[in-house]
């Protein structure tokens, strides 16, 4: 993820900076493109936050996972607002970050809410996360695992 988001730094759900490098090191990482004003975000979100919970809170150890929320939505008070009232205590990419624009063509993103789920290297494993979560719940972690090339004995 150092290739990602190298050079920035990431925000927490409580406002504060976070180092991208040591946050996401040797984790499979969510991409999360979201918006509050989205409904199917809006519907889409608390399954994620169940997921992201079962995973970080509630396996021993917890998983090696991390979402990073790239908003669309249209001011900083929307996504501050969106983020206290339904994420998970995932990390975010700063509203006024530039660099949301370049993830979005990067990851050709023309709907949302997409979870992209990318290796370390910000390569795709698949960029049908929602869908995924959806259908197979946390079975589905075990195979983005496998296709991150990340060492883990990490059992869900």
């Amino acid at each position: 993820m150092v290739d990602v988001f190298s050079g920035r730094f990431l925000v927490s759900k409580d406002g504060r900076s976070v180092d991208p490098e040591e946050a996401l090191q040797n984790k499979v990482v969510g991409l999360y493109f979201s918006a509050g004003w989205c409904s199917p975000c809006r519907d889409f979100t608390p399954v994620l936050c169940d997921f992201y919970t079962e995973l970080l809170e509630e396996t021993q150890p917890p998983a090696p996972f991390e979402v990073v929320f790239i908003s669309s939505d249209h001011s900083a008070e929307e996504m501050a607002g969106y983020m206290r009232a339904m994420h998970g205590n995932w990390l975010a990419l700063p509203f006024h970050d530039p660099y949301k624009h370049d993830l979005k063509k990067k990851y050709n993103i023309t709907a949302i809410p997409k979870l992209v789920i990318v290796k370390q290297t910000g390569e795709v494993i698949t960029d049908k996360g929602r869908k995924q979560i959806r259908d197979k719940g946390l079975s589905c972690f075990r195979n983005w695992l496998e296709g991150a090339d990340i060492f883990q004995n990490f059992s869900v």
